[in-house]
């Protein structure tokens, strides 16, 4: 035993284990006047969010929640939605944010597989939640205790699929003394699962300690103030908010719900309640980039955006910089609580132009502050590739906001952590500056003739034409060359262009080999958070070029 082992143990006056349900506490204790939630006429302070939070983990104590419980929410972005990030790990219970555009039997089955024991649902998605409670009654043996929410903001008579109603419940209640969190910071906070843009989703589980230090990391990366006032732009049942309800939390700031994510609907929170953070994926941000001008008059205070979930187009940086916003670009996965890492930009940057003002920003850059490790490694080998911009890895995390794990998937989470590392499956450089630039999923390289294809830097050239509003590149089997890249493009509200036209756009930015022959004027499929579902585009391209 050391010297420094003698006599000096840890006590409750020197050790508690980390857990932002501590945020929520401290900002009740502080800032107990000040807004914590608008939501349409509604208005909350912190000391009424975090009464309400603690009736809503009184109410789910006396249902039986307690730790390791799982309580799954099917709601859009509203104070419910908040109320449940703050109460169920209170409880030491484990969330469940459930994807709102998912269909029945998905629900159902990743309900079963979690092990669901309460679910909280938003009225509006009696139509899908109540096939899937039947499936998951018939098919699974499974009966959770379902709670209906009534929002203030919902027109519609979605029916009552439960025996409890939220704000009864909570009206019954005596709200708990204080929301305390767990023994032990390793304790699962949630479980997540997968967007599906694979098409193989998987129960990520995640702890306290990993969710406190990436909301501390969101905070000390985007330089926010205290009091941010933040626009739910962002789904937060993806990854949870990226940590954001706990950022929020940790700053006394105020959240701003939103129910739709619409252009006209940001613009006028922003210029109505003064917001000055949000997140969204690429997709969202274009949306604020192609809307009328007249739509952002007034919005007079500095608007800091978010950009992650899929690599951005250095044209949706360049459109961003041209309408005021300021733009941070971070980068991350499920399986590390979303943002993980972020393109820092430095002080040099300003005298570039604002092209490459623009690539340098579009990188994925480098691990979050209190990440250990972000690197490009040989997956075969795990050596670390040299930092040329040329020699193409795999992107790797280790560190604290990794993961757990997969729930029920032992094997899978062996092969995520081979090695020490989190094999990310993102296919990457590190350029001299040791900033990890993106070059595309392991599975979007297009090997054509021989020479790899970055579907992304296709797609980087196609958003550079004024009509693009959304493209997405994939491989088609080819009889020459193997593969060729082929272009699913959707165009701007009234703008017009030929895929004549695209090609010899394309072909000003591209090596020959490169550019799309094929291009195609369809939707693409995208998930609920705006990434776009490439799986999907592959067997679409197969199946075409079967029956050409």
């Amino acid at each position: 035993m050391s010297l420094y082992d003698q006599g000096l143990d840890r006590t409750a006056a020197n050790y508690m284990a980390l857990s932002p349900v501590s945020f929520v506490e401290r900002s009740a204790e502080v800032f107990a006047d000040l807004p914590a939630v608008i939501h349409g006429a509604r208005r909350c302070t912190w000391a009424r969010l975090r009464e309400r939070s603690a009736r809503l983990a009184a109410a789910l104590r006396a249902l039986g929640v307690g730790r390791g419980s799982t309580v799954s929410v099917m709601l859009p972005n509203t104070p419910e939605m908040i109320e449940a990030h703050y109460a169920v790990p209170a409880l030491n219970a484990v969330l469940n944010t459930l994807n709102t555009r998912l269909d029945a039997p998905l629900l159902a089955w990743q309900m079963n597989h979690c092990e669901a024991a309460v679910l909280i649902t938003d009225r509006e998605f009696a139509p899908v939640i109540g096939p899937a409670l039947r499936l998951l009654r018939e098919q699974h043996g499974r009966t959770p205790i379902v709670i209906d929410v009534a929002d203030s903001e919902y027109t519609g008579d979605g029916e009552r699929l439960g025996d409890h109603e939220y704000e009864a419940l909570l009206a019954a209640h005596a709200p708990l003394a204080r929301l305390e969190g767990p023994a032990d910071e390793w304790d699962a906070i949630a479980v997540s699962y997968t967007s599906g843009t694979t098409g193989d989703p998987k129960g990520v589980v995640t702890h306290h300690r990993g969710a406190y230090l990436n909301a501390v990391c969101n905070a000390v990366t985007w330089t926010m103030p205290n009091f941010p006032v933040y626009l739910w732009t962002l789904p937060l049942f993806h990854c949870n908010g990226w940590c954001f309800p706990w950022t929020v939390a940790m700053l006394g700031g105020t959240h701003v719900c939103l129910r739709r994510v619409e252009a006209p609907a940001i613009l006028a929170a922003m210029r109505e309640h003064g917001v000055d953070h949000y997140c969204a994926a690429p997709i969202v941000h274009n949306l604020l980039v192609n809307a009328p001008a007249a739509m952002r008059a007034g919005i007079t205070q500095k608007v800091r955006g978010m950009v992650a979930g899929a690599a951005p187009p250095a044209a949706m940086i360049e459109g961003m910089a041209q309408i005021g916003f300021d733009l941070t670009h971070v980068y991350g996965l499920t399986e590390v609580y979303g943002p993980a890492a972020v393109a820092v930009r430095r002080a040099g940057w300003a005298q570039q132009s604002v092209s490459e003002q623009a690539r340098l920003n579009g990188r994925q850059g480098v691990r979050y502050p209190l990440q250990e490790g972000m690197t490009v490694l040989d997956p075969e080998t795990l050596a670390e590739t040299p930092a040329d911009g040329q020699t193409l890895g795999e992107i790797m995390f280790r560190g604290n906001i990794v993961m757990k794990g997969y729930l029920k998937n032992p094997s899978a989470t062996a092969q995520a952590f081979a090695g020490g590392w989190f094999h990310t499956g993102d296919l990457a450089v590190m350029e001299p500056d040791r900033y990890v630039k993106i070059k595309d999923r392991s599975k979007d390289i297009i090997i054509s003739g021989g020479e790899n294809i970055s579907s992304l830097e296709v797609e980087d050239a196609l958003y550079r034409h004024p009509a693009v509003l959304a493209c997405a590149v994939v491989a088609r089997p080819d009889p020459k060359w193997g593969e060729s890249p082929v272009a699913y493009v959707e165009t701007k509200a009234g703008a017009k262009v030929t895929a004549a036209e695209l090609v010899a756009h394309c072909k000003g930015l591209l090596a020959g080999y490169k550019v799309p022959k094929d291009i195609r004027f369809e939707p693409i499929p995208k998930t609920s958070t705006g990434k776009i579902q490439k799986f999907q585009l592959r067997e679409r391209a197969k199946s075409a070029s079967a029956i050409e």
